[in-house]
């Protein structure tokens, strides 16, 4: 807070009716026990003081110091080389008054500016614990012989700051006064008993507004001053009277030393004021009578007025009882209920424990038909396992049959489905009806393989040989989800159909655990997806960008049909498939004379893919 914040703030309360019963709190600042002390039989006089300033307007005054030469200071030698040196040097300049010549000398402030730090440490000290000591305070009020409050004592302090207290507890006589006396005793190191510091008698109305706090106040203080702590704010004592008393005196009235009379008050008046004075004697002298009539009738009503309290003490009682009962049966009703339904849970939990109980039991005396019951179906799930991938195998050599792809020579990942050439993608300069047709044969096996291997496509194929078209209900954000598979006149939709069928291989190839090196190359990743699905073993060969490093020229047959193999046949029921293999390059499409039922007989009735693959069965004959 700024000085003039301090500046504009103003007591609340006004300062005749601040009272000890407002007073919280004193502390003293400045503390000093020993005043300086004086030379006894003359007055005090600046040279005297142990402490005062040796100036050199001092040091000239005196008669014995005149014919000294002081020695120059860094100042004086600076001040004499600024003179001009061609300026010549007179004794006139050297006659002039010594003030004038010392008065910029430089002066010291301390006694001891020449000792060292060790005694200039030594001597602050002492003078530190000079001004420390152990002090409290005492309140008394006018008419009260012992104190009204005795404070606690504060050690080792020299600005000490009491604990709060309340005057409200001594009774209305003392709260309601505006007058106090203070005493303070303290005590230093050097002393064995407390000695009365000071005593202040005052007015709390002579006190004078110090601020809300001491840190907005920045004035000092004089030496054991105490101040005092109010709701509004501090106050201290700079004066002996309150401000109501400091009254000018007035002027006497015209003629009172003349000899003249004086009016005075009328006779009526003063029979008024003798009436008056009658009825108030009247008054006390009938409220004394009534004081001791009640007082008599009270003492001979006592055993009745006895009986009154004992009656009332034990009524109250009674209904404290009552109260107190009802509690308690409260208390036990809920616990009782709290009893039944612990009891009921423990009784539900007991139920619960013996049906499982029974229930392990009967587990227990099925488990060893289960376990055998397991081993049988676990023997035949692998069973089923192996004749699926067979089955899975025998289809695969079979649509390599319908659709072969073979790699053209001379060109690097190059292939050719049905004779028919088809590149990777890249689709400027060549033949439109031969690209369409290749498509069409690729877009009916991704299709077919969908169908076999159980595997649902993302984007649906409508295998229309060339003439094909492929959808996309995974994008948000397009208008027309249907795309061709031949070349249109508008390129980016036929480009985007075939990267959405090379999104559908790459589909088959992650769900037989492949991994796809380039998704452009669409017959070379669909003819790695075929020669692992007619593999004899589960084991993937590796496989590089250049092509196949399991594919060996002695393994390839000039059909690529893998007819004769012993791992196609996983049952019975394909002995048959395995006499017209040899019959299945000469195939035919069904027409409408043929016999469905004539056209499916070349699948074992067991075999799940008599039902799946109606679209080969039919083809087939």
């Amino acid at each position: 807070m700024s000085d003039s914040g301090a500046r504009h703030e103003k007591q609340l309360l006004f300062s005749a009716k601040r009272k000890l019963r407002h007073l919280q709190g004193i502390s003293i600042r400045n503390l000093l026990i020993s005043p300086p002390s004086r030379t006894r039989g003359k007055t005090i006089d600046d040279d005297d003081i142990p402490q005062s300033l040796r100036s050199p307007n001092k040091f000239v005054a005196h008669p014995e110091s005149r014919n000294l030469t002081h020695s120059r200071s860094y100042t004086n030698l600076k001040s004499s080389s600024t003179e001009d040196p061609g300026e010549p040097h007179s004794e006139d300049n050297d006659d002039r008054a010594p003030e004038s010549r010392l008065g910029r000398r430089r002066r010291s402030t301390l006694l001891w500016s020449g000792a060292n730090s060790e005694n200039r440490q030594i001597k602050l000290e002492d003078i530190s614990r000079s001004r420390i000591a152990n002090t409290w305070f005492s309140i008394h009020c006018d008419g009260i012989d012992d104190p009204v409050y005795i404070s606690e004592v504060i050690e080792n302090a020299m600005n000490p700051s009491f604990r709060f207290f309340d005057l409200n507890e001594c009774g209305p006589y003392v709260s309601r006064s505006d007058q106090l006396t203070v005493k303070v005793w303290a005590k230093s190191e050097q002393m064995s008993e407390y000695m009365q510091l000071l005593e202040l008698q005052l007015s709390l109305r002579s006190l004078q507004f110090v601020g809300k706090s001491l840190e907005a106040f920045h004035q000092p203080l004089p030496t054991n001053c105490i101040l005092f702590h109010f709701p509004e704010g501090i106050f201290t004592n700079l004066t002996g009277l309150p401000p109501s008393q400091s009254v000018a005196p007035t002027s006497a009235p015209k003629g009172a030393f003349r000899g003249e009379p004086q009016p005075t008050s009328s006779y009526d008046a003063l029979m008024r004021l003798a009436n008056l004075d009658e009825c108030v004697q009247d008054a006390l002298a009938t409220r004394g009578k009534l004081e001791s009539q009640i007082n008599a009738i009270l003492q001979k009503n006592h055993a009745a007025l006895d009986l009154i309290d004992r009656v009332s003490q034990a009524e109250e009682k009674a209904s404290l009882v009552k109260r107190s009962t009802a509690l308690e049966r409260k208390q036990v009703r809920w616990n009782v209920k709290r009893r039944d339904d612990l009891l009921a849970s423990i009784r539900a939990r007991r139920e619960a424990m013996d049906m499982g109980r029974e229930t392990q039991a009967k587990t227990y005396s099925h488990l060893p038909d289960a376990r055998l019951k397991m081993a049988s179906s676990s023997s035949l799930l692998e069973r089923n396992e192996e004749d699926v991938k067979g089955q899975i195998r025998r289809i695969s050599e079979d649509l390599l049959i319908i659709y072969p792809i073979e790699p053209i020579p001379g060109k690097t990942l190059a292939f050719t489905i049905a004779g028919l050439a088809l590149p990777n993608s890249s689709f400027d300069d060549v033949d439109r009806e031969s690209v369409a047709a290749a498509l069409g044969y690729t877009a009916h096996l991704v299709h077919l393989l969908s169908f076999y291997l159980s595997v649902s496509l993302p984007y649906p194929i409508q295998p229309y040989l060339s003439s094909s078209f492929i959808q996309d209900p995974v994008s948000i954000a397009l208008q027309r989800r249907t795309f061709p598979l031949h070349p249109v006149n508008v390129q980016y939709r036929f480009e985007y159909g075939v990267f959405l069928l090379n999104k559908n291989i790459e589909f088959l190839m992650s769900r037989a655990g492949l991994r796809v090196l380039d998704i452009r190359h669409t017959l070379p990743n669909l003819k790695y997806l075929l020669y692992i699905l007619t593999a004899r073993t589960s084991e993937l060969p590796a496989r590089k960008a250049g092509g196949f490093r399991g594919l060996l020229l002695g393994r390839r047959t000039p059909a690529l049909s893998r007819q004769g193999s012993q791992d196609s046949f996983g049952s019975a029921d394909t002995v048959l498939s395995q006499q017209l293999s040899s019959d299945f390059h000469h195939f035919r499409m069904p027409s409408a004379s043929d016999d469905p039922s004539k056209a499916r007989t070349w699948l074992p009735k067991t075999s799940p893919f008599a039902k799946m693959a109606p679209p080969l069965a039919n083809g087939l004959s």
